[in-house]
């Protein structure tokens, strides 16, 4: 039913009101509505948050976005987590219906003692409304010169007139006929949702060592490359000369405690997640081989999400990585540096998990008696079977919600969800109430690049945060068009998080475009999104395919360990990893680029530049990024002043955080962007310092 004063269409709103809006502590989002009424009086509106505990916040004026569309918005700001409500409220604004009437009769002599005696009884009504040390005095003031005959009518009117009680009735305007809309849901969930700074690596990987064979007492030997196979011993050379085989050196598998030796690393590019692939048993029964080949070698570790073992299955760890208390070691180490550790959740099964055998009724028989393996055509999994949901999904929440629990208990409280989109949505709704319910910090990520309405009802039904297709948007027009939608009415429920790679990932340019296509794409990742995020070898531009045309990595790390040798990589100049650290120390001292909302982009006369900028408060950064890999590229950028704070013609000092260079930009400016030299300008307006730092996730 409409209220005396319609207020219709509030935002944000999500599923028609029935699951709540997004939003997390301290974040700025937008509330707008509908707001109109018969005739020509004049209407206002407010916004209302209400807190968890429903207890109603100060109002927030409302102002119309743009003239005559009777579309009305403000800024608010929730400053704690948990269930908010927030509604809108119209009211007839009498006082400023009488000074737009009166503007016009005064000077004209229209009714004029009417029209001021209408005035002074408004203007007495409205002062008890005001506070005393907030403008009383100045709403009295104005009455006395309404009410003070021995003075000219213009006199009196512009006594009524002043700043001093326009300001004060603006604070507490006299309100009619005040209309409220329906309160609507609001969820104000941790920073972390919204913000960090994400880094995936493979502890089997890290720390990962060949193991000589047997040797004689005084094997000879040659000095090696840290990772590269260990130079032959006398006795296989012996063996050779001889005719038999030799023995072979064996690498062996890292563990927890071998790979919290590389947090210390992790941290200091200001990484503030660290996301592990599963960690758990992994079955033998059709197990991959290196880049995914059906014939394994017996020493071949298989891929981490093929799930399960005689050692175990979702609630164990693989006793190549150590044991649960070294996992503990690794959560605890985490820690201490000041990172998270994100856990893979797969709910899928290697034929040798015990899930097979304990609850047959969870997979899919064919007519032979035969479990279907997983399939996304052409790509076969024959070493996992997936769940099927329908003969016992309470079950299955059940045992979910036992297993997420137990790694909870075990100090995780982020987890990075495979495949949630080939799971039944209503069950990841269950899943995720009931571990929120209780744990409200706990935090989802899904992994689902798929069908924008599946992304999207994911996000609505508790999935913090979700994986995108920036991967695959590289020129300017795909960039701006993506971005202005998850940064627009999306935001509000969908928060996503920019990986620039994956272990299934590897982009074509990425192939192709070498160290600049790196360069740019992290900067374009860690600077349009508050979230983002590289797989372990991104520094060390890593980017052979398994073959032409193709995005699976070459001797992937899904298949097989990868021991990597950072240090001489840093050593030699070869790694990105000072980048990284630049881009996330930026990111940590710049409240404009931990927010999703507020980005905007700006014309450039060149198709191979991109030009945007973030706001928070005082704090602007404006980013211009070379979008070619090959090639300098020069333009001249067209400023929108005004969505930076500044007047049409204002030149201003601008810091590059990049490389520490001050420049004075105007509306317009010239750049030129080399690949390998410069990839990109992150600059910071002078005349709005930044604030703040490092949020508390």
């Amino acid at each position: 039913m409409i209220g005396r004063i319609p207020v219709l269409d509030v935002r944000p709103l999500v599923d028609c009101g029935r699951r709540p809006a997004k939003a997390v502590e301290g974040e700025t989002f937008q509330v707008s509505a509908t707001v109109f009424r018969e005739g020509h009086d004049a209407v206002a509106a407010n916004a209302v948050l209400c807190d968890p505990a429903g207890r109603p916040g100060p109002w927030t004026p409302m102002r119309e976005l743009a003239p005559g569309t009777d579309r009305w918005g403000a800024e608010v700001t929730p400053d704690a987590e948990g269930h908010w409500t927030f509604f809108v409220e119209a009211w007839s604004d009498p006082v400023a219906t009488w000074r737009a009437h009166a503007l016009i009769k005064v000077p004209a002599g229209i009714d004029t003692d009417l029209v001021l005696a209408e005035g002074a009884a408004l203007y007495e009504r409205a002062a008890s409304g005001v506070p005393k040390r907030d403008g009383r005095e100045a709403v009295l003031a104005a009455l006395d010169a309404l009410r003070d005959t021995s003075r000219p009518a213009a006199a009196r009117l512009a006594g009524a007139l002043t700043a001093e009680a326009a300001e004060a009735l603006g604070r507490h305007p006299l309100r009619e006929l005040v209309t409220a809309s329906r309160p609507q849901p609001l969820l104000v969930e941790r920073r972390r949702a919204l913000y960090g700074s994400w880094y995936e690596l493979f502890p089997r990987s890290e720390g990962a060592r060949w193991e000589e064979p047997p040797a004689p007492a005084k094997p000879a030997r040659r000095p090696r490359a840290a990772g590269a196979a260990p130079a032959a011993t006398a006795e296989e050379r012996t063996a050779t000369r001889a005719g038999l085989p030799a023995p072979a050196p064996r690498l062996v598998s890292g563990t927890f405690r071998t790979a919290a030796e590389r947090l210390p690393a992790v941290a200091a590019m200001g990484f503030d997640v660290v996301y592990l692939p599963p960690v758990h048993p992994i079955g033998t029964t059709h197990r991959k081989g290196p880049n995914n080949s059906l014939t394994p070698g017996a020493d071949d570790p298989g891929v981490p999400w093929a799930i399960g073992s005689a050692e175990g299955g979702h609630d164990a760890v693989h006793p190549d990585l150590g044991t649960i208390e070294d996992f503990d070691h690794f959560v605890a180490t985490a820690r201490t540096l000041r990172m998270e550790i994100a856990l893979d959740f797969a709910l899928q099964c290697s034929p040798d998990h015990p899930w097979v055998k304990e609850h047959p009724e969870w997979f899919h028989h064919r007519p032979d008696g035969s479990i279907a393996y997983a399939e996304n055509p052409p790509k076969k999994y024959q070493d996992i079977y997936p769940v099927a949901f329908d003969a016992d999904m309470p079950g299955i929440v059940r045992e979910t919600v036992r297993i997420l629990r137990f790694w909870m208990d075990h100090g995780v409280r982020i987890f990075r969800v495979d495949n949630p989109h080939t799971k039944p949505v209503v069950f990841w709704e269950e899943v995720i109430a009931d571990i929120n319910g209780t744990d409200p910090d706990v935090v989802f990520l899904a992994e689902a690049f798929t069908r924008p309405a599946m992304m999207r009802t994911l996000a609505q039904v508790g999935f913090q945060q979700s994986y995108t297709y920036f991967t695959w948007r590289n020129t300017k027009q795909e960039l701006t068009d993506y971005v202005t939608e998850l940064a627009g009415e999306t935001a509000s429920y969908m928060r996503p998080n920019f990986f620039v790679n994956t272990p299934d990932i590897l982009p074509g340019h990425l192939q192709d475009g070498g160290r600049p296509a790196f360069e740019a794409r992290a900067v374009l990742a860690a600077t349009l999104s508050p979230s983002w995020g590289v797989y372990a070898g991104f520094e060390l531009c890593e980017n052979t395919p398994v073959h032409p045309g193709s995005e699976e990595y070459l001797d992937s790390e899904k298949y097989q360990l990868r021991p990597r040798d950072w240090e001489s990589a840093e050593r030699e100049g070869r790694s990105l990893a000072p980048l990284i650290t630049t881009l996330n120390r930026i990111r940590r001292r710049h409240p404009a680029l931990q927010q999703l909302r507020d980005v905007h982009f700006h014309a450039v006369d060149n198709e191979a530049l991109i030009v945007y900028s973030k706001r928070s408060g005082t704090d602007v950064v404006l980013v211009v990024v070379n979008l070619s890999p090959h090639h300098t590229q020069e333009a001249t950028v067209s400023l929108d002043m005004p969505r930076l704070g500044l007047d049409r013609h204002e030149r201003v000092p601008v810091r590059d955080e990049l490389t520490g260079a001050t420049y004075h930009w105007g509306r317009t400016f010239y750049v030129r962007l080399e690949p390998g030299v410069t990839p990109a300008h992150i600059a910071v307006l002078r005349p709005s310092p930044p604030t703040g730092g490092s949020p508390t996730p």
